[in-house]
């Protein structure tokens, strides 16, 4: 018998069958070549209520597609009961992480503790939740609303020398952002006696009820002492825009107007001087939030509270910074 044919002989086989059953059983060896699982995650948006809260969804939709990510979205359409029956839902599904933008800042608690209770972990992007467990959540990604106030704020104050006559633009009622951003703007009119809100309402973050808001204002007896507006985003101030120019004004110059946001639209009217500022606050969320999930996903700790980084622009950059902007 030839040394080569023996080789091959039913020993031989055994041998190499063994060696397979062996390898198999050193940890991650069996599985080298299995698919891998899909991360499947499911986000609770706001609506599409701005051109802000769009170009957010936006960037998480394509940032999900680009990881292969299994996105459930849904839109909650500006309604708080919408978004917890979402959630709901996710749970069901057994999703591996749920995340959302909350309409409003109260109300979660109970069904965050249905997703503790399931071990679904919960990442907060865009707004925050109060609840009295923070263990509820793993993390908070978003924009520093308090600071944009403040910004806002500070830009006024050094553009009308600490006098200004104000309407305020609210968000929607009882929302992280419009809290925050009144809280952070009032710090910096407590500084300035001279710099008074004047008129305050709810224009719910939307353009059509920003004009509405706005042509109610300029109605008014009072009327004419308004020097300034502060929209709390920049769909709004853009729907008083509308409303000026309709009562025959020209926004931007017999009244000043600054907003938050950063959009496109806005740097077009801050290009065309009907807009006097507006605030950044970034919606390309979707990288970030899926570095976050995937991290949180794999049981790697991330901080509880993680701030983008945002700047202000005014009308002497609009047009030079307008080709450039993504949203």
């Amino acid at each position: 018998m030839k040394a080569s044919s023996f080789c091959r002989s039913p020993g031989h086989a055994l041998l190499t069958l063994a060696a397979t059953l062996l390898l198999g059983q050193i940890p991650g060896l069996a599985d080298q070549n299995a698919p891998k699982k899909k991360l499947v995650v499911g986000f609770s948006q706001v609506g599409a209520e701005s051109g802000w809260r769009t170009a957010n969804t936006e960037s998480i939709k394509t940032e999900a597609a680009k990881r292969g990510i299994d996105l459930r979205f849904s839109d909650a359409q500006q309604k708080e009961e919408n978004q917890i029956k979402a959630i709901r839902s996710f749970i069901a599904q057994g999703v591996d992480v749920i995340s959302f933008s909350p309409v409003v800042e109260t109300g979660f608690e109970p069904v965050l503790q249905e997703a503790k209770r399931a071990g679904i972990p919960v990442v907060l992007s865009d707004r925050a939740v109060k609840v009295s467990d923070p263990s509820l959540y793993v993390c908070f990604l978003g924009s520093d609303f308090i600071e944009e106030g403040r910004r806002a704020g500070k830009w006024l104050a050094d553009k009308t020398g600490g006098k200004a006559r104000i309407a305020e633009l609210v968000g929607t009622v009882g929302s992280a952002p419009a809290i925050d951003r009144k809280k952070g703007f009032e710090e910096v009119l407590a500084q300035h006696p001279d710099m008074k809100i004047i008129k305050s309402q709810s224009g719910d973050f939307t353009r059509a009820k920003g004009k509405e808001v706005m042509e109610a204002f300029l109605k008014a007896p009072d009327a004419k002492e308004i020097t300034a507006v502060f929209a709390h985003n920049d769909d709004m101030a853009l729907g008083a825009i509308q409303a000026m120019e309709e009562a025959g004004l020209h926004p931007g110059k017999d009244i000043i107007i600054i907003s938050i946001d950063g959009v496109r639209d806005a740097f077009k009217a801050m290009a065309e001087g009907k807009l006097n500022c507006s605030v950044e606050c970034n919606p390309l969320l979707g990288p970030q939030l899926f570095d976050i999930i995937e991290k949180v996903a794999a049981g790697q700790p991330v901080p509880k509270r993680i701030v983008t980084e945002e700047g202000v622009y005014d009308q002497s950059v609009a047009a030079a910074t307008l080709p450039k902007r993504q949203y």
